[in-house]
């Protein structure tokens, strides 16, 4: 995804959204939020809706997810205190992994993009580490918030 399509995105290409607000503490000491703050939203998005809509335990179970990549594009500062909303969509779901897309908006009447997240899960066996089939129920919520136009 280039950066003129990054920058088109509205809340509604994301068809999950996440409440964030943010804390005194995600300043850094140039006045916005730290870089990695943006990392711990999306992290919490995704596992929120894996916990909710899945049923996953992210801390138990013989099967988790793991991150096999992040990246975010930076296009907004945004500082605290603001309230914010995480956009989320999975763009490819695979037989043991998913690509997530992520957006962090500024909640309000007209909401401003700030970022722009990818995020790769591999789903593990807890047993020996290694890749595993998706859960049937984590399956068919990944693609209630699917764009993959041929999920597996």
């Amino acid at each position: 995804m280039d950066r003129a399509e990054m920058t088109a995105l509205q809340p509604e290409d994301f068809p999950h959204h996440a409440p964030m607000t943010s804390r005194w503490t995600d300043n850094d000491m140039y006045g916005h939020l730290n870089n990695s703050v943006y990392f711990q939203y999306f992290d919490s998005a995704i596992n929120r809706f894996l916990t909710t809509e899945a049923g996953t335990d992210p801390m138990g179970g013989e099967i988790r997810n793991v991150v096999a990549e992040s990246g975010c594009t930076f296009l907004k500062e945004a500082h605290y205190p603001t309230d914010f909303m995480v956009g989320l969509r999975v763009e490819h779901v695979g037989r043991t992994s998913t690509i997530y897309r992520l957006a962090l908006f500024s909640s309000g009447a007209t909401p401003t993009l700030h970022a722009v997240g990818r995020w790769v899960h591999v789903f593990i066996d807890t047993t020996d580490g290694t890749p595993t089939p998706i859960p049937e129920a984590t399956r068919r919520a990944l693609l209630r918030i699917s764009t993959d136009e041929a999920p597996q």
